[in-house]
């Protein structure tokens, strides 16, 4: 399944073509503990940075589907996926080839309801529980800084 963005290009990416974009799908994965909404973060396998699971598109899944199974992989995440997404957020994404692309990802609202020990990227990645505040001020891009810091999940269909 294809899934076209609808949303304008952040000013940033304004000089790229357009099919140059990369598109990756994001989880926003969080839990609320005493009426207190958590999100949780990773960090990236290369330089340590705290991000959110994300990943390339998938054949035959949905983008919010694709998010659920990064978030599974890449933070050992079992709960559901909402449909739509967000927001999205830009970032320059370093390849294994070494070539930088820009990327825009989409983020969906993944409500995690338990976390496995064991996961396949467990040796990988750290993950740490954060508030909304703190977690906005851990992840380097202002799209999703912004993204984190407003959710509220009292808002989801």
């Amino acid at each position: 399944m294809s899934f076209q963005r609808n949303l304008p290009l952040p000013p940033a990416f304004e000089s790229f073509d357009p099919k140059d974009i990369r598109t990756q799908y994001a989880a926003l994965c969080y839990r609320v503990v005493n009426d207190k909404i958590r999100v949780l973060l990773i960090t990236s396998r290369g330089t340590k940075r705290w991000i959110v699971p994300k990943g390339w598109p998938m054949r035959g899944k949905a983008p919010h589907e694709a998010a659920l199974q990064e978030a599974r992989e890449e933070a050992g995440v079992i709960g559901r996926a909402y449909p739509d997404p967000l927001g999205q957020y830009s970032y320059m994404k370093l390849l294994d080839n070494g070539v930088e692309v820009p990327c825009i990802g989409l983020l969906f609202a993944v409500h995690t309801r338990l976390l496995k020990t064991e996961y396949p990227e467990a040796n990988e990645r750290d993950r740490k529980w954060f508030s909304r505040k703190k977690a906005a001020k851990r992840v380097d891009e202002p799209d999703l800084a912004a993204l984190i810091r407003t959710f509220d999940p009292r808002q989801l269909g």
